[in-house]
């Protein structure tokens, strides 16, 4: 199917009698704003952005360029809650450095590090300014970070102020963006379960996917002489300087040679239009170009299709006046939300809290739930609608070949083969192709000896754990949970 625009929700296609207008446009903020991607998003289901939180310089101006005369804020930390413009609805992707599963042996401090634990500035912010709406973005790594104490502390400030939280673990590929990005996104309702429930899952179950696996493999051909898999590798925030250490990511080949994506390719992956990344004029120009800032910028975004779906959902709930009182929290869940009943589990926090705190809590959390007052229900769901958009990666290349620096080396060739094999992956048929030739050609190889041939893997015995390792120690990050138990 080619999208024509994000599908509305069975919600929203066939509203209730009960569904009226809203008489304004939803309000929108949008904290760690980035480049846009949750703004663009919202504005396409009809809200108007009315305030926004960036520190990044380079993003501050991508952000000036599309919304010269929306207020913008650059520290969440100094923000005085008077001077912020009340929304009905705020957005937040809180960095996702510290639990993000891209630092490898590098550790993950999670709600401890510098940066993911900015979240506890967001809460004080939300409990001066109390939004209806609040919806949240981080990678899968949130739902494992420290064993699942994290996780469980989020959920537990949250509905501690008084939020109903969902979340749920949704793919881009299934939303009609050609990469296939998993993260975990988490609406929370305040006083509210039932719009909390209906802004992340349909009343009919989300469509199984076919074989994740088949449309990394999968060739298609542009009208240049690219060849490229059906579906991209998650988009990353990177510098896009590829130096033979990056197997692992999406490519463009070509018989004899191999190039990477360029930043307006990597904004159509990620749903935005081409340029949408390129700063206001008023931006010093940096002697390399735009391109690493760019691509940092783009990674770090959100696929805006994804948040389209939801923010038509948003949009439609607000408008909706429910009917009738609230019965039992797990009974409706269960009756409205087909997607909690595969593998459901049931929690309460007045047990978990103590073992969080005292550090000895250890859960791996499923990829939905919704969490209200002291229960938690959670269950196992398709990463897809249940209306797959599909999309094609060849569809998002440029209409012409790039200039040659986007091009790799011989020598960064035979990084990436040598690294690949040792790893023992297999590549992209057409890639691996593409590299061996463009080696072959310049008289590279893997080892960098004249002549040699592809040495078979050779495995690297494991390392020693680090100083840092991914559990620093066992008590709850930085601060006592605030909510009452």
């Amino acid at each position: 199917m080619s999208r024509k625009g994000a599908r509305l929700s069975p919600l929203a296609q066939e509203p209730s009698k009960s569904i009226r207008k809203a008489p304004a446009p939803l309000r929108v903020a949008s904290l760690f704003a980035g480049i846009g991607g949750f703004d663009r998003a919202f504005e396409s289901a009809g809200a108007s952005v009315v305030a926004q939180c960036e520190s990044a310089s380079f993003c501050q101006a991508v952000l000036r360029r599309h919304w010269p005369t929306t207020k913008l804020f650059n520290d969440i930390t100094a923000i005085d809650p008077s001077e912020f413009p009340s929304a009905t609805v705020w957005t937040a992707g809180f960095p996702c450095q510290d639990v993000s599963l891209a630092r490898g042996n590098h550790g993950r401090s999670g709600l401890k590090g510098n940066h993911t634990s900015l979240f506890f500035s967001l809460m004080d912010l939300i409990q001066a300014k109390e939004p209806e709406i609040i919806l949240l973005e981080n990678v899968v790594g949130l739902l494992n970070s420290h064993q699942g104490r994290d996780f469980a502390i989020i959920l537990r400030e949250l509905t501690g102020a008084g939020y109903a939280v969902s979340w749920r673990v949704l793919n881009a590929r299934y939303f009609g963006t050609p990469q296939s990005r998993s993260r975990v996104f988490m609406v929370a309702w305040r006083d509210d379960y039932r719009r909390a429930i209906g802004a992340l899952f349909e009343p009919i179950k989300g469509m199984k996917p076919p074989s994740e696996r088949a449309g990394f493999l999968a060739p298609t051909r542009h009208k240049t002489g690219a060849i490229v898999p059906e579906i991209a590798y998650c988009v990353a925030a990177t510098s896009g300087r590829h130096t033979g250490n990056d197997w692992a990511r999406s490519y463009i080949s070509y018989p004899n040679r191999v190039r990477r994506p360029t930043a307006s390719e990597s904004e159509r992956l990620q749903g935005f239009p081409a340029g949408w990344s390129l700063p206001q004029d008023e931006y010093p120009e940096p002697a390399r170009g735009y391109d690493s800032d760019r691509y940092r910028a783009v990674g770090n975004a959100v696929a805006v299709p994804v948040v389209e779906w939801i923010a038509r959902r948003i949009a439609a709930l607000v408008s909706e006046k429910v009917k009738g009182k609230a019965g039992d929290f797990k009974i409706e869940a269960l009756q409205t939300a087909p997607d909690l009943r595969k593998h459901s589990e049931t929690l309460q926090f007045d047990r978990i809290m103590p073992q969080v705190k005292g550090g000895k809590f250890a859960y791996r959390w499923k990829g939905c739930g919704i969490a209200w007052k002291n229960e938690i229900l959670e269950g196992a769901t398709a990463p897809a609608p249940s209306d797959i958009i599909s999309s094609r990666f060849v569809d998002v290349l440029d209409e012409q070949i790039p200039e040659d620096r986007y091009f790799l080396t011989s020598n960064a060739a035979a990084g990436i083969l040598r690294r690949a094999d040792i790893a023992g992956r297999t590549l992209f048929q057409p890639f691996r192709e593409g590299l061996e030739n463009l080696v072959k050609e310049d008289g590279v190889s893997p080892s960098n000896r004249p002549g040699a041939q592809f040495a078979p893997p050779r495995l690297r015995p494991p390392r020693a754990v680090k100083l840092g390792h991914t559990e620093p120690d066992l008590a709850s990050p930085l601060r006592t949970v605030r909510a009452s138990y």
